[in-house]
């Protein structure tokens, strides 16, 4: 799990074609403290298993259905990327849990200054739209952001000045194509409000409508 709070950028030295996916070495901006093999890295906000880690640099590899759901496949040598290692249970949760488990990729439809702030509107494929709400959170490339408002496929976020120079964001452009991350709570509460008896004695499931409404979940 991660917190969607970057730790540093990181840089793509190598990239190379590995049994229908793609075998790519890295290189972090920041130090590697008691690296562990296997270890988890949320590159882009893709989790991703870090392995032959030399000081700085470490070797990853994506799977072809990683390559079809991130735009992992469109870095090329020396393309910066967001970097940030799993969560420990000490930690902060400074953002909001993340999985690392791209969804899908959304594309920008504008981007616009509002004083000190830069205005990002993101389309995303109709199905995930349901899990975007206002003032709920969303991961864009590994970044955990707060929706400014959504309507239909379409969200916006309003980005501080210090995100955008400490990530990749600053670099997005009308047209770019991002991975996103829904927010994962969503994703639970539907599938316990779904989940049906499956025979006699079987005790059917506290959490429904009623009770989220009760709790401040509905409205």
């Amino acid at each position: 799990m991660f917190t969607g709070i970057i730790q540093g950028l990181g840089t793509v030295i190598e990239k190379r074609p590995s049994g229908g996916g793609m075998i790519f070495c890295l290189e972090a901006g920041f130090d590697l403290t008691d690296p562990e093999e296997g270890e988890s890295i949320a590159v882009n906000g893709a989790c991703l298993t870090a392995r032959d880690i030399k000081g700085r640099r470490f070797l990853v590899d994506v799977s072809p259905e990683s390559l079809a759901r991130t735009s992992l496949g469109q870095l090329e040598v020396g393309s910066k990327v967001n970097m940030e290692r799993a969560l420990r249970l000490a930690d902060r949760l400074g953002g909001h849990l993340v999985s690392g488990h791209v969804d899908t990729l959304g594309r920008i439809e504008e981007r616009k200054a509002a004083g000190d702030f830069t205005l990002f509107t993101f389309t995303l494929d109709a199905s995930l739209s349901k899990y975007i709400i206002e003032k709920g959170s969303i991961t864009i490339d590994g970044v955990s952001l707060t929706v400014n408002s959504c309507s239909g496929n379409r969200f916006s976020v309003s980005i501080i000045p210090h995100t955008l120079a400490v990530t990749t964001l600053g670099n997005l452009r009308q047209g770019s194509q991002v991975n996103l991350e829904v927010d994962i709570i969503g994703k639970y509460v539907e599938k316990l409000l779904s989940v049906q008896p499956t025979g006699a004695g079987t005790e059917e499931s506290k959490i429904n409508r009623a009770f989220l409404a009760e709790h401040g979940f509905l409205r």
